[in-house]
């Protein structure tokens, strides 16, 4: 068994794309190799900025041979199907075939014996191959070549069991020797395996390993930062970043000038960390200290002294253009800048910025009505100059500080500490690990964003499809979930909803198609061909606001689910009619959840899906409708007279238990049904000889129905 080792030498390769280009590297030649009849071992990559490398140990020296077999048609078959086979299986006649019979009769088979080869030949053949159509997210042409690599190519290293394979790639020849670190070891050597090779890149201050690179990062600069009685801000996309930067990393400290930590640190670590990816330090306070971080890529003879003072100058200038910028955005206050959101297009179908914010902050205020402690006139001022910051110079040269500027400002015009933070909270949370806003005003402000922008988007009908989401709808969704959960806000979501959808009528978009939907919808419901009423008669704003909530269910469905709830208990309670309380929703999810893990909550479902099913069999052939009040008069059997009463006193605690929200109360009512319904199964005949017993038993059943659905729809429970 032979390694393969497979080195691609070129210019510096983006950090960004060196994993994917590992990953693909991989992929595509243990894939060829794979399609061959080869599968090696421990396939790995490896990037470094100038090199990415492969290694596939425990190849065979030679491909196997390959005996197929092709059956053909009868014997006696017409020419055309024999002309086929021929054609098929790569044979001359007919005579080359074989024939051979079975339980129905004899038929051509065509048997092809391929000599296996030198894995080393397969290999010359792939890799060329793999080069030339290496799926970079961005490649050049160079020269007078028609190869294209994400940067010039400048050699290619290939051994397999230590022996070179031999080929050529746009002029490049395969060989055994590479080069280490481009100023400290920039010569070139051979090697002759992959632990050759990983031993004199590491002697020619190469770390191969991005992984070893980052841990070497990461403790250097821990030891840097302690080493003052500083603390390292822990920043993991940074340090793989970083790793992707340098070959040979070398931490060193430098100094931040007094002068610029006045500037909001958010600021400061932005400049840092997106322009010259330096790491930043904390004191023991937890605010930001005037040190930085810088990785160089080699070892100063100085000692890193002329590399810092370097950094240090570039920084001031990076911080000096910052000051500036906060300087003069605090020249204006966040109201003044209100009318210059009139340039910024929202999007095209609905509007500009500025009768955004307008909007938000009059759905501010009618939202903070349903949170006793919000003044809703905060609550208007704080929505309405939530977007006011990112016309201002600081967001427009830092656009990841938006609302975190908005709040600086704030401050700086005495809005007041709750407006701030509702600046700086609002667009919280962006993901699923991401904290809500924390103060009960940001809150709302982040309410009123998210369900802003899903009723908009809802109404000119830019919904998510399959995996694509351009808007982050589904995110906005989840985040109005969690924010609404976790600081149990009681709000009647449906109406709300339905208030936001129908003042965007202002923007003058046609509804044709919502309208076109909501009549078949109805047509569905009432088993009519077509609906002809008039589009007036028609609730599109409630018929959009429904299916912005079966959205909103289908997210709620997987926040439970990642928290061990079942999906189909979802879908019972919001088949409820005006279920839109989503902290109610999940409080009757809870209760449903307890309930049927009970023996008797399993019981109950299944004497509910017998009664139902048997319902519908019959509805449907009677074409009539049971939900009618069964007569007590025509009761033959003390069975239905129990579960009768039963059923009056179930649903009587049920719906008082509901009205107080005690769902687990009203579960415990339904649980008394068991015996009275098992019984009734057990001893009356439902479909009796008698028309009028056999309808009031179904009548019965109806109830039984009704009953249970004070909770939730059981029809909608698997199991």
């Amino acid at each position: 068994m032979s390694e393969l080792l497979l080195e691609l030498f070129s210019e510096e390769i983006p950090a960004r794309m060196q994993k994917r280009a590992g990953e693909d590297l991989v992929r595509l030649v243990s894939d060829a190799l794979k399609e061959a009849g080869v599968e090696g071992k421990n396939a790995r990559a490896y990037a470094t900025p100038r090199r990415l490398t492969l290694v596939v140990e425990g190849l065979p020296e030679r491909t196997p041979d390959v005996k197929e077999e092709r059956k053909g048609p009868k014997v006696g078959a017409p020419q055309q199907a024999i002309d086929g086979f021929l054609r098929a299986a790569g044979l001359a006649s007919i005579d080359e075939a074989k024939v051979q019979e079975d339980k129905k009769g004899a038929f051509y088979l065509a048997v092809t014996e391929r000599q296996g080869r030198a894995t080393a030949e397969l290999i010359a053949e792939i890799v060329p191959g793999v080069i030339r159509a290496f799926p970079w997210p961005k490649s050049m042409r160079w020269g007078s070549g028609t190869l294209r690599w994400v940067r010039p190519l400048h050699s290619i290293l290939c051994l397999l069991g230590g022996k070179v394979v031999p080929f050529e790639v746009d002029g490049i020849k395969s060989g055994d020797t590479t080069r280490g670190h481009r100023f400290m070891a920039p010569g070139a050597f051979a090697v002759k395996d992959f632990a050759d090779y990983e031993m004199k890149l590491t002697e020619a201050k190469v770390v191969l390993d991005a992984g070893k690179r980052a841990h070497f990062i990461h403790a250097g600069a821990k030891a840097l930062a302690e080493a003052e009685g500083l603390t390292l801000v822990e920043d993991e996309a940074l340090l793989h970043e970083v790793a992707g930067l340098v070959e040979w990393p070398v931490p060193l400290i430098g100094r931040i000038d007094d002068e610029f930590m006045s500037v909001p640190q958010e600021v400061l670590t932005s400049t840092m960390r997106a322009n010259q990816k330096y790491f930043a330090l904390h004191d023991a306070g937890g605010k930001l200290a005037p040190r930085f971080i810088v990785v160089a890529n080699l070892e100063a003879e100085d000692g890193g002294k002329a590399i810092v003072n370097g950094n240090e100058r570039v920084l001031r200038a990076r911080f000096a253009d910052a000051r500036f910028l906060w300087d003069q955005d605090r020249k204006q206050t966040l109201t003044s800048r209100l009318p210059k959101l009139n340039e910024v297009i929202y999007h095209a179908k609905l509007g500009n910025l500025h009768d955004r914010a307008i909007h938000l902050g009059r759905r501010a205020q009618a939202l903070a009505a349903y949170v006793p402690s919000i003044d809703p006139d905060r609550a208007r001022i704080a929505a309405t100059l939530s977007k006011a910051d990112l016309v201002s110079q600081m967001v427009y040269e830092f656009p990841e500080l938006q609302g975190l500027m908005g709040a600086y400002y704030a401050r700086n015009d005495r809005l007041g500490e709750d407006i701030a933070c509702a600046i700086a909270e609002h667009y919280s949370p962006l993901g699923p690990s991401d904290n809500v806003p924390s103060s009960p005003l940001g809150k709302i402000v982040a309410l009123v964003d998210k369900l802003n922008a899903l009723a908009g988007f809802w109404y000119i009908e830019e919904l998510p499809t399959g995996s694509k989401d351009p808007f982050a709808l589904r995110r906005s969704a989840l985040g109005v979930i969690r924010i609404v959960l976790e600081g149990s806000l009681r709000i009647p979501l449906r109406k709300y909803l339905k208030d936001e959808i129908s003042s965007l009528q202002i923007l003058g978009v046609g509804l044709d198609s919502w309208v076109a939907k909501a009549k078949l919808t109805a047509a569905q419901k009432f088993d009519r061909a077509s609906v002809e009423s008039d589009p007036a008669d028609i609730d599109v704003f409630g018929f959009i606001a429904d299916d912005l909530l079966s959205f909103f269910a289908d997210r709620l469905k997987v926040y439970l689910r990642d928290r061990g709830a079942r999906h189909d208990l979802v879908d019972a309670v919001f088949a409820l009619e005006g279920q839109d309380d989503l902290v109610l929703i999940v409080k009757r999810v809870e209760a449903l959840s307890e309930f049927l893990s009970t023996e008797d909550g399993a019981n109950l479902l299944a004497g509910y899906k017998r009664a139902t099913n048997i319902l519908r069999i019959e509805e449907k052939k009677d074409g009539a409708s049971y939900d009618a009040a069964p007569d007590a008069a025509l009761f033959a059997q003390d069975e239905e007279k129990a579960l009768a009463a039963a059923i009056a006193a179930a649903t009587g605690r049920a719906k008082e238990a509901v009205a107080q929200e005690d769902f687990a109360a009203a579960m415990s009512a339904l649980a008394t049904l068991r015996a009275p319904v098992d019984a009734f199964f057990d001893k009356v005949t439902v479909n009796a000889d008698d028309a009028k017993v056999r309808a009031n038993r179904l009548k019965l059943l109806a109830q039984i129905r009704a009953a249970l659905h004070e909770v939730a729809d059981f029809s909608k429970v698997e199991g």
